[in-house]
């Protein structure tokens, strides 16, 4: 009887989308795929239906509506004594929404990591929680984003959205409040409003040569080993969230799989 087959990869117009047979396999891929993809970004999702879309866009879905300025600026009035004795200035929108991000602000930003493996820790704890049977690891490059973005700003057929091209903007905020993002070897995305960035790269990219977008996904079956598997890298909740709320969830953590 054949073997069954680690992955099977199909590529259309730029998007790769690759289904493990088990979340072992996962490590194998990395190694044998994506090795010298060295500026590619990570993302993962407790479950693999979900789209590639913020939190704030699930909750306001008019692209121009006035809310979403007034909430970041709610955001800064309520941060008024609570940044430390002298916190440093942020000038930079951006930077705003970052901090807000890291401390459950629903905000216009997508989390990344430059590690997949931290990317498939975020996924596998959504699903060992939440008990869904297929998570997905994202990964897209940060030269393609930055290629399409260019092609949309010189091209005067692309129609505005919230008076701005659609673009896609990597944000890799320099605040020394966020720790959390360090641990993580974060960084963030900004697209378009209401526009989720699979279908971004659908829309606009033409290129089918390369895999500009990656969707790996893999069945949640054994995924507390999975977790273990990580916890063996030194990656859980305790490195990622090196403060109080990470020592707790690592605790609990163990509390929850035997030979954590």
């Amino acid at each position: 009887m054949p073997r069954r087959p680690r992955w099977i990869a199909t590529h259309q117009n730029g998007y790769l989308e690759v289904k493990l047979s088990s979340w072992k396999y996962f490590p194998e891929y990395i190694n044998q795929e994506m090795l010298e993809y060295t500026t590619y970004i990570y993302r993962g999702h407790g479950n693999s239906s979900w789209k590639l879309e913020p939190t704030l866009d699930r909750i306001i879905k008019d692209p121009d509506s006035p809310k979403r300025i007034a909430h970041l600026e709610s955001f800064k009035f309520a941060t008024r004594g609570r940044r430390g004795p002298t916190p440093p200035g942020i000038s930079d929108e951006n930077d705003w929404w970052a901090l807000g991000q890291h401390h459950g602000l629903a905000t216009p930003l997508l989390d990344w990591s430059e590690s997949p493996f931290v990317a498939l820790y975020f996924a596998a704890t959504i699903a060992e929680k939440e008990k869904t049977k297929e998570i997905s690891i994202f990964a897209v490059g940060q030269s393609s984003i930055e290629i399409i973005s260019n092609k949309i700003k010189k091209d005067s057929t692309v129609k505005l959205i919230n008076r701005q091209k659609p673009t896609v903007k990597i944000i890799r905020p320099m605040s020394d409040e966020n720790s959390r993002l360090v641990s993580q070897r974060g960084l963030f995305t900004r697209g378009p409003n209401n526009m989720d960035l699979e279908s971004w790269f659908k829309n606009f990219n033409n290129d089918d040569k390369h895999a500009h977008l990656i969707k790996i996904t893999t069945p949640t079956t054994n995924i507390k080993d999975c977790l273990k598997y990580l916890n063996r890298m030194n990656i859980n909740h305790s490195t990622l969230f090196p403060d109080l709320m990470g020592a707790s969830e690592y605790c609990n953590t163990k509390l929850r799989i035997e030979t954590y």
